[in-house]
């Protein structure tokens, strides 16, 4: 979570915006089920009135309303309507005060409602006997009836007490129906007000929900998409910068599912956090806030459904999170495998090894394979599991809300807003806990691409490093030894010499004798162990690379080309190079021919890594790029070793020709192409076994002449040793 939340640090602002977005979101799903509650308790229960005093009261009705009030109560009765005609109408509207008024009335409001229901008999037996043959205009028996009625009502107020408020208030609004009819007052009509304003509320909070839903996707979805941006520029900027040891550690199919896996699984993450994981808290907090504010005494059946779910997911994510931690190390197998076959597929062809590689491909397969099946077998468990308990919970409420209702104290709409709010809750923890079980695969494939940032190149720019100064590209070995990351030996021993500009140094020994690896050395994709090489006299550890490498035209042992076209591929080292000196390069590496023989010539389309050119052809091509550069330095890594002898030495007699001044340093298999060097170096063992012209090693240097003996005739040695 932490490296997710940091990386969403540059987008601050529109996580904010998200945040209020889901805030006003929560809003609106907490406002529907109350508006749910009212349609039902109010609009259809209780006719659309929602305040137990009637909005117009005939005068008789006023007079009866009065019988069971206090003098105090009466005062403030009959401030509250006013005489219109031989009605009175309601003069109070703002809903606070009615409220307020609902409180103080309730009680004698309830009471004069119970006693209207009741028979002329009924009403004679609450009199007492010595006023039933008093006339009623009598004040002195008035006020005797009125005492009375103030003595049932002080009795009564000890049983209605007992009575929840809801049964009270409906009572109450009950009696307002009543005497509003009798008032000629359209109750039809203001039920239907109530639920087309309701029904309109309903609509409003729906439409801002949908709305704040469709927003809160944009922003997320910027975001993710942002962070996954983000994430794979600093990965891929980073492994260019890399050293081929960081290369090793990692390995390349590794480095790529990180760049695009594991940031693909970050960027879905962040998404669902920002939309779902934030949200969740928000409804949660928000839910159990509506449900303290219904006074309902259920809060102990949502914290049931909590703990059950609680239990479920902890039990799924105990068996399931051992899968999701190795799911991504099984990921990298299987791009290792692909990467392999594929790449190695002619290979695998004319060693009659499909069967074999097919086996080892289907391992690494049914490995992820079974991975998978078991996390969402695993998984598959929860939405049914989820959905008996999310049953149940509404069972359980509706069964407990029945005894409320039937006491009064709860209504049928209240019950249906806590179900309802209730369901919200537990969800809100479902998600969370969801969370809890994607976020493990999500922070493995986090930390991995923080692993790839944070580790820094072993090869960097001295603090003090400067460009290199123009000069002749003097190339000069000083007592130089290597040896490979965490390997128990050096691969190149005490190493000496000096390439000079306008002569050729070229470099042969049997395999595995340091070739490569000694010319690697010079455009520092290796840093030596011991020892220092210095380019004009100057410690190439002192140069900063990227003009130390401007000064060198590398030709690797394997010949690597770009989509593109033949052209863009012979300017990849030098952009600006005009077309004269693209077909000067490809003239000076003998691929003219192949070109022109083309369709399309210079703009003839290159397929990925070259697959729709030769070897011979894909060298030459390298040989150009190289040329095209005009370095002061040309490394031939074993380049001329797809050619054939013809074109091998016109491209030597060309390359003499047309380099003169820039220090040419070739590494090769073949006597026959460095025979005209100015300079020999036989490596063995990653030692100097000689050093000289040709002639000078057969005379003086043993492996030398084992080496020419393999390759040229009797005759050819012979007259080459004279």
């Amino acid at each position: 979570m932490k490296r997710l939340f940091k990386n969403m640090l540059p987008y601050w602002k529109s996580v904010l915006i998200i945040l209020l977005l889901l805030m006003l979101k929560a809003a609106g799903d907490l406002a529907l089920p109350e508006y749910t509650s009212n349609i039902i308790d109010t609009g259809i229960i209780n006719s659309g009135v929602e305040h137990i005093l009637p909005t117009k009261i005939t005068e008789s009705s006023f007079e009866n309303a009065e019988l069971f009030m206090t003098e105090t109560e009466i005062e403030h009765f009959e401030e509250v309507y006013e005489s219109d005609g031989d009605c009175y109408s309601l003069t109070i509207t703002d809903e606070k005060t009615l409220d307020e008024l609902d409180d103080e009335f309730i009680i004698p409001i309830m009471m004069d409602y119970a006693l209207s229901k009741k028979s002329s008999e009924e009403f004679k037996d609450m009199v007492p006997e010595e006023l039933t043959g008093m006339p009623m205009d009598n004040p002195q028996a008035m006020a005797m009836v009125k005492e009375k009625l103030l003595e049932i009502r002080k009795e009564a107020e000890k049983e209605i007490n007992k009575i929840g408020k809801d049964t009270l208030m409906s009572t109450g609004v009950a009696f307002a129906v009543e005497k509003s009819e009798e008032a000629n007052v359209d109750v039809d009509t203001i039920q239907t007000d109530y639920l087309w304003s309701a029904g309109l509320k309903m609509l409003l909070a729906a439409l801002i929900v949908a709305l704040a839903e469709i927003t809160v996707g944009f922003f997320a979805s910027r975001v993710g998409a942002g962070i996954g941006m983000n994430l794979r520029r600093k990965v891929f900027r980073n492994v260019v910068g890399y050293s081929n040891n960081e290369i090793d550690k990692f390995s390349t199919a590794s480095l790529i599912t990180r760049t695009t896996n594991d940031v693909q699984q970050v960027q879905n993450m962040s998404i669902m956090v920002l939309r779902m994981a934030l949200y969740a808290p928000i409804i949660g907090i928000g839910g159990v806030i509506k449900v303290f504010n219904t006074g309902a005494s259920m809060a102990w059946v949502i914290g049931l459904g909590v703990l059950l779910i609680t239990g479920v997911m902890g039990v799924l994510m105990a068996i399931a999170m051992p899968k999701f931690k190795i799911m991504q190390t099984l990921v990298d197998r299987i791009n290792l495998v692909a990467r392999e076959i594929l790449t190695g597929i002619p290979v695998i062809r004319a060693f009659k090894r499909e069967e074999k590689e097919e086996q080892r491909f289907d391992e690494a397969n049914v490995a992820l394979t079974k991975n998978m099946l078991f996390t969402n077998r695993v998984m598959t468990f929860l939405s049914p599991v989820m959905m008996l308990i999310m049953n149940g919970i509404s069972v359980l409420v509706v069964w407990v809300a029945s005894g409320f209702i039937s006491e009064g104290t709860m209504q049928v709409g209240e019950m249906t807003a806590f179900i309802t709010y209730a369901m919200q809750i537990v969800m809100s923890f479902l998600v969370l806990t969801m969370m809890s079980i994607m976020l493990p695969r999500a922070a493995v494939a986090a930390n991995r691409i923080e692993e790839v940032i944070e580790t820094e190149s072993t090869l960097n720019n001295k603090e003090n490093a400067c460009d290199l100064p123009e000069g002749a590209g003097v190339v000069e070995f000083k007592n130089v030894s290597f040896k490979y990351q965490n390997a128990e030996s050096n691969v190149i021993e005490n190493i000496s010499f000096c390439a000079k500009p306008g002569e050729t140094t070229a470099i042969i020994g049997s395999t595995g004798s340091g070739k490569s690896t000694l010319v690697n050395l010079i455009p520092r994709l290796y840093d030596v162990t011991e020892g220092t090489i210095t380019v004009d006299g100057k410690d190439i550890r002192d140069i900063t690379m990227k003009s130390l490498r401007e000064q060198i035209g590398y030709v690797p042992q394997k010949g690597i080309l770009f989509s593109g076209t033949i052209e863009s591929n012979i300017r990849f080292g030098n952009k600006n190079a005009t077309d004269e000196e693209v077909e000067k390069s490809a003239q000076i590496a003998q691929a003219t021919e192949f070109i022109e023989s083309k369709y399309d010539k210079y703009n003839s389309p290159i397929a990925q890594g070259g697959s729709n050119v030769s070897g011979g052809q894909k060298q030459r091509l390298s040989i150009a790029r190289a040329i095209a550069k005009k370095p002061k330095i040309y490394i031939f890594d074993d380049s001329f070793s797809a050619l054939d002898m013809k074109t091998d030495a016109d491209l030597r007699r060309a390359l003499k020709e047309n380099v003169k001044d820039s220090t040419v340093i070739i590494v090769a298999q073949r006597i026959s192409t460095i025979m005209n060097a100015e300079q020999i170096i036989v490596l063995d063992e990653g030692k100097i076994a000689g050093m000289g012209t040709h002639k000078e090693l057969l005379k003086n240097c043993e492996e030398y002449l084992e080496i020419a003996k393999s390759q040229l005739s009797a005759s050819e040695l012979e007259r080459e040793v004279q």
